[in-house]
C-alpha cells in the first residue's frame, strides 16, 4: 500500500489553487487577539464548523460517549451493533500543540469508526503553552494504558489496538508508540501518521518551498513547537523524528500531503522506520496542502487518500 510519487516538489490542485488565492489561506483567518486562550478559542468556533462541512461521516448507528479514562477526557465512537470487543483506534487530534479539540475532530472519527468497525478514542489532552511538554503525551499515553487496563469495561480487544493522529497528532502518535516499546506498555497493531508533525529542528526542505500560503506555514510551525517544548530541551518523546532507534516499533502508515511544510519529515521518518525494520506503508496526497485530503465530501483525491488510511486500519486489525 504505497502511494505513488516522492521527491519532486508539487503545486495544489487547481481547485486548492483557487481557494487559496481567494482566501490567503483556504478560508482560514488568522485571528488577531492578544492571548493564546483567545486564539485557540477563535480557532475552535471555526474548525468544527469547518470539518463538519467537508467531511464525510459515513454511514451505519454511531454511539458518541464523553468518558474519563486514568483523569483524561475522551471522547468514544463506537459503531452500534458491532459484537464482541472492538478492536480501538485511540486518536490525537491535531492543532500545533497548542490548538484543536476533540470535538473539531468528531467527523473523521465518525468515519473510520462507522468504515472500519472499530471503536475510537479521541483524547482530549492539555495543551501547551499552559501545559508544555510532557503534559500532552503524558496524557495520551495514560489513555493508551487505561484503554488496555480498563479492556473489558470499554468493550476494547486489548490484542487489537493503535494509535493515531493528525498533524501535532501525528506527532504525538509516533511518540505513544516510541513510550509503548520503551516502557512495555500495550503491543499495538499500527501507528497511523497523517500529515505528522515530528521534527522540532524545522530542518526539511518542504518547510522552505511551502513556507506561506499552503494553510499554515513555517512561521506556524515554529510558533507551534515553542509553546509545546516551552523550556525543554526536545528529546525523542517530544520530537520523534529525532529519536536515535527506531527498532521494534508497531507497523507504520505515512499518510502525507504534497504541498504541505511537513511533507518532508514525515516521508523521511517513514524512510528511517523502514530502515529500521519496521513495515512502513505510505502514501503522498498529491497536490494537497496540510489538512485539506479531509475535503471528502467534495474531492475524489480526498477520498482516495482517506480510503487509504482507512484500508491501512481495517487491515491492521484482520
Amino acid at each position: 500500500m504505497t502511494g505513488t510519487g516522492a521527491g519532486t516538489d508539487e503545486r495544489p490542485l487547481p481547485v486548492l489553487r483557487a481557494a487559496l488565492a481567494l482566501t490567503g489561506a483556504l478560508g482560514r483567518v488568522r485571528p488577531s487577539r492578544s492571548t493564546t486562550v483567545e486564539e485557540r478559542r477563535a480557532e475552535d468556533e471555526r474548525s468544527p464548523l469547518s470539518m463538519r462541512n467537508v467531511t464525510r461521516t459515513g454511514r451505519g448507528r454511531l454511539t458518541v460517549v464523553d468518558q474519563v479514562v486514568g483523569g483524561v477526557r475522551v471522547r468514544v465512537h463506537r459503531p452500534d451493533g458491532v459484537p464482541g470487543p472492538l478492536p480501538t483506534h485511540v486518536f490525537v487530534h491535531g492543532g500545533s500543540y497548542w490548538a484543536g479539540s476533540v470535538e473539531a475532530y468528531d467527523p473523521l472519527c465518525s468515519w473510520y469508526a462507522r468504515s472500519v468497525g472499530c471503536q475510537v478514542v479521541n483524547v482530549d489532552y492539555r495543551l501547551a503553552p499552559e501545559h508544555p511538554y510532557p503534559a500532552g503525551l503524558d496524557d495520551c499515553y495514560t489513555v493508551l494504558t487505561g484503554v488496555a487496563d480498563r479492556a473489558d469495561e470499554l468493550r476494547a480487544d486489548p490484542t487489537r489496538l493503535s494509535v493515531g493522529g493528525v498533524s501535532a497528532g501525528g506527532g504525538l502518535a509516533a511518540a505513544l508508540a516510541l513510550l509503548a516499546r520503551d516502557r512495555s506498555g500495550p503491543a499495538l497493531r499500527l501507528q497511523l501518521l497523517e500529515i505528522p508533525m515530528l521534527d522540532p529542528t524545522m530542518s526539511s526542505s518542504s518547510l522552505t518551498t511551502y513556507a506561506e500560503g499552503y494553510v499554515i506555514g513555517r512561521a506556524d510551525v515554529a510558533t507551534g513547537w515553542r509553546h509545546y517544548l516551552g523550556s525543554a530541551l526536545p528529546d525523542a518523546y517530544a520530537g520523534p523524528f529525532g529519536a536515535s532507534d527506531l527498532a521494534g516499533l508497531p507497523p507504520a502508515a505515512v499518510l502525507t500531503a504534497g504541498c504541505d511544510p511537513l511533507r518532508d519529515e514525515g516521508e523521511a521518518y517513514a524512510a528511517r522506520l523502514r530502515a529500521a525494520g519496521v513495515g512502513v506503508m505510505t502514501y503522498r496526497a498529491h497536490g494537497h496542502v496540510h489538512s485539506s485530503h479531509y475535503l471528502t465530501r467534495f474531492l475524489p483525491s480526498a477520498r482516495r487518500a482517506v480510503g487509504w488510511s482507512t484500508e491501512a486500519l481495517r487491515r491492521a486489525y484482520a
